[in-house]
């Protein structure tokens, strides 16, 4: 009776299983956002190679019904795309957000830095709950929010601030940005 680990089913197929589905998975989250905030173009390449990886993937496993570890590279695989997905996608910072900023203290200086960055604000008077306050409203990339919300955290701390995904917008004040999808998607610089 031979007692020889047999590697390629119990190690390599589901290191290859959990590759792999780690890039259909990470495929299939960046189609799934890319689409939701308006890049159809892209979406249907994606979405061809996500379902080529799966369906190669698919019968590896149904080939080794029996194999414990292939189900753990699947489900393993599954958890990590998932996680790598979110993480290219927060990287990259796709999208419009809308800050509204209420403050009932003076916002002068506030205003006038977010305007220096180049950031469209609108400012309206309101009421509040304690009294009058300002609201101001500003639509931004969301690669630019960091920078928005440190400039409210410096100028005036005590502000109520909400921040809100937006799908589009008509036109519109924004800060120049040079760097196409692609250069978004796989530099690590910040713009």
């Amino acid at each position: 009776m031979s007692t020889t680990f047999d590697y390629y089913n119990w190690l390599v197929l589901p290191l290859i299983i959990f590759v792999s589905r780690i890039g259909d998975v990470t495929l299939g989250t960046m189609r799934h956002v890319l689409t939701s905030r308006g890049h159809k173009n892209i979406s249907p390449l994606l979405g061809f190679f996500e379902v080529l990886i799966w369906i190669v993937v698919v019968s590896q496993v149904m080939k080794q019904a029996n194999n414990f570890a292939c189900y753990i590279g699947w489900a393993g695989g599954f958890a990590m795309g998932n996680y790598i997905g979110l993480i290219i996608e927060e990287k990259i910072a796709l999208g419009l957000q809308i800050i509204r900023i209420i403050s009932h203290q003076d916002c002068t200086e506030m205003i006038a830095q977010l305007q220096k960055e180049n950031h469209g604000i609108t400012v309206l008077d309101a009421h509040g709950a304690k009294g009058p306050v300002k609201v101001i409203l500003t639509v931004a990339k969301r690669k630019n929010i960091e920078s928005i919300v440190h400039v409210i955290q410096k100028y005036n701390p005590s502000a109520f601030y909400s921040i809100e995904d937006i799908r589009d917008v008509n036109k519109g004040v924004f800060t120049k940005s040079n760097r196409s999808l692609t250069k978004q998607m796989f530099s690590s610089q910040k713009n």
